[in-house]
């Protein structure tokens, strides 16, 4: 009997060079000073080139060095399997530890990662998406590298590892070389997957990726073959050895142990034998070759083969109908031939032993074998034992994806049970597997829709067209459950929304509303569909959805979540609309009376992010960063990674902008659009992370960089059709101002015209679109740009947010006779000064101080364009203060705290009244109104937050 790993260390020849670049790596990873680092080891070669023998090596001379080392395997059978590699690589370090043990490791991605790596159950809730799975099993392998280096991480046949693990290990592969971590793969080229493509193109230690392994010369196998059978085997023996391999390690040491056996002697005349001794290790000579060792032991051997890696002896027994010690007897006949041998780190010879395939070419030879009605058994066989193993429906999920339907409720049953699992480890690809297999079953009538519906939402993030028409076809069904076809209308509005059918979303609840007859039920569902009205930018019934939401709303208490959505969304139409800023607040504090989470199982986050942006353009971008914080949190929590966590670093970063923290407005978008870019270009996500990025870009004086990254993105026409904070096509239109295209940002703007006015959209301090065409005019029809400027005025008055009314009386001066200028600049500087608007108050002190020639009103545009990071205007600022003789005020640190002298400020000016426009402003009060993130009225309840916080 030949083991494995002993046969592995006698056969390594012709491999200096890998095994000098293994060497290197390994003296790099563990060797000291600042150079010790680590590496990635790609090797590639067709089956059969000594790939594996090469990484057991590797792993030898890791263990010897006393690296931390983990291994994972890929399995032919396995591949349907989420996450296999990835537990076989981190299982076998925290599998025996306590919940509490484990919960101290992942700390706040136990839940996130845990259900994925088997080693707790999915909580109750919503899954985390794929990407934020990604980040969390990114986090816990650089944890456990950090705290058990130097670590080796191995991964054999790479080609065949599940899509789950194989797509996060390759997108982790870069950070190998920054952390005390070697990262050696090896996989077959032709079958290595395009989501794994990172392991052939990442340049490292060998000049390139990968390593491809060569066949063994003729000298290297007639150095096996006198190895096994003795230095006389002669020339002519040895050289037919090398041609009937043709080089193939694994199969000249293969065939030179049959030579062995067998009693061949070495010689020329027993050369023409050598190709049926090659012949029968592979192919239909590997078949005779078991056949003859009796059929209870072919039974055993297919039942391995389906089965696939580290096979459960008593389960191989079970599946082969075998009793145990007709297993023990098939097991040594088979490790006998060289067909299987006990799995690494598994006791030999024990009837629970783990067991392997000496290589994967005899495994995937054997199952090939197999009859195809007698596999499908097989896989029946595997799944019921799996299970009744206590294995999981999971593991068996992959047993049954391989049978034919049979009208079988067990298996219905079992997939379902499978694809929740994996849904909520966040699998949802594999999800979608099992359940498309559970409804070809087919399931029962009874259980037919919901199987659908559970379909639907596994195929949501990859498949939303095929959801839609999932979701359609369980509404046709025949069921009477209210409650699952309430959630299956939700669903539906909710992929056609995200997929930018808007109007199909209101369609589809509009059609279902009138048959709802619980009271309770048919709320919920108007309120999705105010909601997805509320984003419809084509929406042709505006005004009248409007009325009809004010009048739902106004009578609403608020005593559930479904009332306090639509009370939310109520508050957003006001803003939309321009009515009162008090109105705004009203409705925007009612729907706050309770937690609004952002992160509600089965609501979607864009009610509770409307209120928070309801209160940035009602001046309170303090409570709005309270909310978005919370909001960015709750996502972290969910491991919501993608366009969740994307729209939540959004918010902020439009919530500082607003601010004038432009430096922090320009991080935060950033990292907004990196998240938004693994999601998608021209996803509604991405649409609001470049939009904010390049209004920022454009605050900040860098309108070539703006420009660049707008074609970059390719942002431009078409413009989703969903409403946007800022609008999308305003900001396109601002982009061609700042680059003196006139005419071009005129006629973007008069269409954002066409677009708003009809549905009522009237409020400048949301979308400042008149403010834009007004300075676009303004050198071809003055009557016309002041106009436009007079009627923001008026309508900014309305709403009553002084930055917004500020904004358009500093756009209305601009465009303003000359006698007019100084007076609207004052009252625009009066009202910033008490507004939390710190880049609008600096362009206007900019503009009020160029105006009157005042070096000292300058000056302190200087310095609030200074605190903003508004560097061009600074710049500009500083130009004109410095050819009126005007000194430049010296740099202060930054102090995001209140000082003494501004918290006193701010407890007088409580109360007190609203600031006149032809007095100075109190400037250590405007100072307090911009650290606190509001405007006068609503100071008192902000500077208590802040002195809570304090």
């Amino acid at each position: 009997m030949t083991d494995r790993r002993t046969r592995l260390r006698r056969t390594m020849v012709e491999r200096e060079t890998e095994l000098a670049l293994v060497d290197e790596a390994l003296d790099q990873l563990t060797g000291p000073g600042p150079d010790a680092g680590g590496a990635l080891l790609a090797f590639s070669g067709p089956a059969g080139l000594g790939k594996t023998t090469l990484l057991a090596e590797l792993r030898r001379r890791a263990l010897a060095r006393s690296c931390t080392v983990l291994a994972a395997r890929g399995g032919e059978q396995e591949q349907g399997q989420p996450f296999h590699v990835a537990r076989q690589l981190i299982q076998p370090l925290l599998a025996g530890s306590s919940e509490r043990e484990l919960r101290a490791v992942l700390g706040s991605w136990y839940a996130i990662v845990g259900p994925a790596l088997g080693l707790c159950a999915p909580e109750q809730g919503a899954p985390p998406d794929p990407q934020g799975l990604r980040d969390g099993l990114d986090w816990v392998l650089t944890h456990l590298v950090v705290q058990r280096a130097p670590v080796v991480l191995v991964l054999d046949d790479a080609h065949w590892a599940d899509p789950e693990s194989l797509g996060w290990l390759a997108a982790y592969a870069p950070r190998a070389e920054h952390l005390p971590l070697l990262l050696a793969v090896a996989y077959r080229p032709d079958e290595l997957p395009l989501h794994a493509d990172a392991f052939r193109t990442l340049p490292g230690r060998a000049g390139q990726r990968p390593l491809p392994l060569a066949p063994l010369t003729e000298a290297a196998v007639a150095a096996l073959v006198r190895e096994a059978v003795g230095d006389h085997a002669d020339d002519v023996f040895c050289r037919e050895a090398w041609a009937v391999t043709t080089g193939n390690p694994f199969e000249a040491v293969e065939l030179t142990a049959r030579v062995r056996d067998k009693g061949v002697p070495p010689v020329a005349a027993s050369a023409p034998l050598l190709r049926d001794l090659a012949a029968a290790q592979r192919g239909s000579g590997l078949v005779e070759r078991l056949e003859r060792l009796g059929p209870s032991t072919v039974r055993f051997a297919w039942a391995c083969a389906v089965l696939g890696t580290a096979i459960p002896q008593d389960l191989a027994a079970r599946v082969a109908a075998l009793g145990a010690e007709e297993a023990v007897d098939a097991t040594a006949r088979l490790r006998d031939a060289r067909i299987l041998s006990a799995a690494e780190a598994t006791p030999a010879h024990e009837p629970g032993s783990g067991l392997e395939f000496v290589h994967p070419l005899i495994a995937t030879a054997l199952y090939r074998s197999i009859p195809d009605a007698l596999r499908v058994a097989l896989h029946g066989r595997a799944a019921a034992a799996v299970v009744d193993a206590g294995l999981g429906s999971s593991a068996a999920a992959r047993h049954l994806l391989e049978t034919h339907p049979e009208n079988d409720p067990w298996v219905v049953r079992t997939l379902r049970e499978a694809a929740a699992e994996n849904l909520r480890a966040g699998a949802p690809e594999a999800a979608r597997r099992q359940l498309a297999r559970a409804l070809r079953e087919p399931p029962g009538f009874d259980e037919r829709a919901a199987v659908l519906y559970e379909l639907g939402c596994a195929s949501l993030l990859t498949e939303p067209a095929n959801t839609v028409n999932h979701l359609r076809a369980a509404l046709a069904e025949p069921f009477d459950d209210p409650a699952l076809r309430q959630g299956i209308v939700i669903r539906l509005a909710q992929v056609l929304a995200h997929s930018d059918r808007l109007a199909d979303a209101s369609r589809a609840l509009a059609q279902e509303i009138p048959y709802t007859q619980d009271v309770r039920a048919r709320l919920r569902l108007q309120s999705e569909q105010f909601m997805w009205d509320a984003f419809d930018a084509a929406e042709t019934d505006s005004p009248a959805r409007s009325r009809r939401l004010a009048r739902l709303a106004d009578r609403l208490t608020g005593r559930d979540l479904t009332e306090r959505y639509i009370i939310g969304l109520r508050a957003w139409d006001a803003c939309l609309r321009g009515e009162p800023v008090d109105v705004v607040l009203h409705h925007a504090g009612r729907a706050l009376d309770r937690e609004l989470s952002w992160a509600q199982e089965d609501r979607g986050f864009e009610v509770p992010v409307l209120v928070a942006m309801a209160h940035v353009y009602a001046d309170r971008p303090g409570r709005a960063e309270e909310l978005s914080e919370a909001g960015t949190a709750a996502f972290e929590r969910q491991g919501w990674h993608g366009a969740h966590l994307s729209f939540a670093y959004n918010v902020r970063a439009y919530t500082r902008f607003r601010r004038g923290r432009l430096a922090d407005a320009e991080e935060l978008a950033r990292a907004g659009l990196r998240l938004a870019e693994r999601v998608g270009r021209r996803t509604p996500v991405h649409w609001y992370a470049i939009a904010i990025l390049l209004t920022t870009l454009l605050a900040r004086g860098r309108a070539d960089e703006a420009w660049e990254l707008a074609r970059e993105h390719e942002y431009g026409r078409p413009f989703p059709a969903a409403v946007v904070f800022p609008d999308s096509q305003t900001v396109y239109a601002e982009l061609l101002l700042a680059r003196g295209d006139t005419k071009a940002a005129a006629a973007e703007l008069e269409e954002v015209d066409r677009r708003l006015t009809p549905r009522g959209i009237q409020n400048p301090s949301w979308c400042p679109w008149q403010l834009h065409l007004a300075r676009a005019v303004a050198a071809d029809d003055p009557h016309r740009a002041r106009a436009l400027a007079d009627d923001a005025v008026r309508r900014a008055r309305v709403f009553g947010a002084p930055s917004g009314l500020g904004q358009a009386l500093r756009v209305a001066a601009e465009v303003a006779a000359p006698e007019d200028r100084a007076g609207l600049l004052r009252e625009a500087v009066a009202l910033l000064a008490a507004s939390p608007a710190g880049y609008e108050l600096a362009c206007a002190l900019a503009a009020l101080g160029t105006e009157l020639g005042d070096p000292d009103v300058l000056a302190r545009a200087l310095v609030t364009a200074r605190e903003c990071g508004a560097d061009g205007l600074e710049a500009t600022v500083a130009e004109a203060l410095l050819g009126l003789g005007g000194v430049l005020p010296s740099p202060s640190p930054p102090a995001d705290g209140l000082t003494e002298q501004e918290l006193r400020a701010a407890r007088t000016a409580i109360g007190g009244a609203a600031p006149a426009a032809d007095r100075e402003p109190d400037w250590l009060r405007s100072a307090a109104c911009r650290k606190l993130g509001t405007d006068l009225s609503g100071l008192q309840a902000a500077l208590e937050a802040y002195e809570r916080r304090c």
